[in-house]
């Protein structure tokens, strides 16, 4: 493991290296004048989250889970890295999660730490044994669509919050027949759609909060009047204040389930 065989090299970026990528006071001082604070200091930690993570993911990809720097470099505006910022700086400002070393030829290449291996492993462990439930999410996710069926590009979009392994191209989207299957259009577009609808899933956290459901295989989707729960941040009561007529003509109207059949709407029609 790369770890293992490069640990005197990492040691020596670790120790020279200590600023890591999430402590940057830049995050906070560019939040100060945000209406709401908080989110925006997750936010811009978000983004530096998910630079890292594409990083791994490229690795995990890789038999010996190493690359050259410089084969990293074609992914420059995938984590929106432009030059002349180099690819190597960029990773020696995570020196828990990746080691950087060169070879007899004078070659760069970046791994992972032992602690991101384990990471990677434990995110592994956790994304097999939570698959049926990654499977109900999808299924919920066709079931909402228009024609019942969604892109596998698109879905790839969104893979993490779908909590959906790596292979779920090659491998995983064959594993539910009984929920969705893989077709192609004739322009070869790959889709992923749905196989048969489960009138269970066919209903809101918000319903199943506020009505009780004695059959839930009787249920159609439709016209819904439940209030969503608002929660504001401590400096907003002012403008909650202002704004409460709105507030409330907004939680009393009627709005359809994202569930119901939306073939007859069209986007902008009231």
């Amino acid at each position: 493991m790369f770890g293992k065989r490069y640990r005197s090299s990492a040691e020596w970026w670790s120790n020279n290296q200590n600023r890591f990528m999430t402590t940057s006071k830049r995050v906070q001082d560019r939040s100060k004048m945000k209406r709401v604070h908080d989110l925006e200091v997750v936010t811009e930690k978000w983004k530096i989250a998910s630079k890292v993570l594409f990083l791994m993911e490229l690795l995990k990809k890789e038999p010996e889970l190493i690359m050259p720097v410089r084969s990293l470099d074609k992914f420059r505006a995938q984590i929106s890295l432009p030059k002349p910022h180099r690819m190597s700086d960029f990773i020696r400002k995570s020196p828990k999660l990746f080691e950087l070393y060169k070879d007899r030829r004078g070659v760069l290449w970046c791994g992972m730490t032992e602690q991101a291996e384990e990471l990677v492993e434990e995110e592994d462990r956790i994304l097999e044994e939570h698959q049926d439930k990654a499977a109900e999410y999808v299924t919920r996710f066709l079931m909402m669509s228009v024609d019942k069926r969604v892109r596998v590009d698109k879905i790839a979009h969104y893979r993490r919050d779908f909590a959906l392994p790596n292979d779920f191209r090659t491998t995983w989207v064959h594993k539910y027949p009984q929920y969705f299957r893989l077709v192609r259009d004739n322009e070869h577009i790959e889709y992923l759609e749905l196989v048969s609808w489960n009138p269970a899933w066919a209903i809101t956290e918000l319903e199943k909060k506020t009505m009780a459901f004695t059959d839930a295989s009787a249920h159609t989707p439709g016209l819904l009047t439940l209030p969503f729960p608002l929660k504001f941040p401590p400096n907003y009561k002012k403008r909650v204040y202002k704004y409460r007529g709105a507030l409330d003509h907004f939680q009393k109207r009627s709005y359809l389930s994202p569930y119901a059949d939306a073939r007859g709407l069209k986007a902008g029609a009231k």
